[in-house]
């Protein structure tokens, strides 16, 4: 079974990333990373509203203030007041590493931020790694391999496991044990098959079932919990990036997707490059994106 998404805001981003539906103000919130830009889509009237950010945005998460977001910046963790448009820095991530920048980011079940970085060299080397942050606002380091490029991070429905990939390998993998934190039991999820697409963004629906953006096969993937093929969702651009289950009954496919790395010739070839997209789901259920359990002082 599939569907082929629509085109919902011709947004043009480079590098559009992490869609998210908050529904108490029933708005689509993605970043734009390379634009260093935050969007919002008043999704009933269709009013957009964005804001510039000091650095590159990577991701960010919900809190339990409407208007305020904690922001994963190239660089850094950061309260973002969108009254005020006022960033206020928490940590420096891999201040060590300038080679580095963050990259995807969700919240768990506990409603803890856990987030991974990229080597943004040509070379893409397995330094990256993935970090939690701690509702004490404490950031721990999780036990996981190094990797290239962090993606994938989302929660089974009980919370109990962390799925999470490394784009630059065929796999998306599950961690079985993420609340234990034996690291051990890490264990392949599901196999991609081995033609164009890499595993990007993704999320988990109602029915513990996992959503993966394919950045360079222009379709997203639904994975049954036994890593199966359950459907796929075609897009008229090669490139989505990031996906998140809305919409007033949680039955609509928000996808970000980006210009990043086409030609010329490609981009002539997929107008719509950049656009976030959308398709109705009608057999299946979203949850509401978990918020970050704290709030600055």
């Amino acid at each position: 079974m599939g569907t082929r998404a629509q085109l919902l805001v011709d947004a043009q981003n480079f590098l559009g990333e992490g869609v998210r539906w908050c529904e108490r103000s029933g708005r689509v919130f993605w970043t734009n990373i390379e634009g260093c830009q935050l969007h919002a889509l008043v999704l009933a009237t269709g009013e957009r509203q964005s804001w510039a950010m000091p650095e590159r945005l990577a991701c960010f998460a919900l809190t339990h203030s409407d208007e305020v977001l904690l922001l994963g910046l190239a660089s850094r963790l950061a309260w973002f007041d969108a009254r005020s448009g006022a960033v206020t820095p928490l940590h420096t991530v891999e201040g060590d590493l300038p080679m580095t920048r963050l990259n995807d980011g969700r919240c768990d079940r506990q409603g803890r931020f856990v987030f991974g970085t990229l080597d943004e060299r040509p070379c893409r080397d397995a330094i990256a790694s993935f970090y939690r942050l701690n509702l004490d606002l404490s950031l721990e380091r999780l036990p996981l391999p190094p990797i290239a490029i962090s993606n994938s991070i989302c929660f089974s429905v009980d919370g109990t496991a962390m799925y999470f990939c490394d784009s630059m390998k065929k796999a998306i993998y599950r961690w079985d044990d993420y609340l234990g934190g034996d690291a051990s039991r890490v264990r392949v999820f599901a196999v991609l098959d081995p033609g164009p697409g890499a595993a990007d963004g993704a999320t988990i629906d109602a029915h513990d079932h996992l959503w993966s953006a394919q950045w360079g096969a222009g379709r997203v993937l639904r994975f049954a919990p036994d890593g199966s093929v359950e459907r796929a969702i075609t897009l008229p651009v090669s490139q989505p990036s990031c996906v998140s289950l809305g919409g007033p009954h949680y039955d609509e496919l928000f996808v970000t997707t980006a210009q990043e790395s086409l030609t010329p010739a490609q981009l002539a070839g997929e107008p719509l490059a950049g656009g976030l997209f959308h398709a109705r789901q009608v057999d299946v259920r979203g949850l509401p994106e978990v918020r970050f359990g704290a709030l600055p002082a």
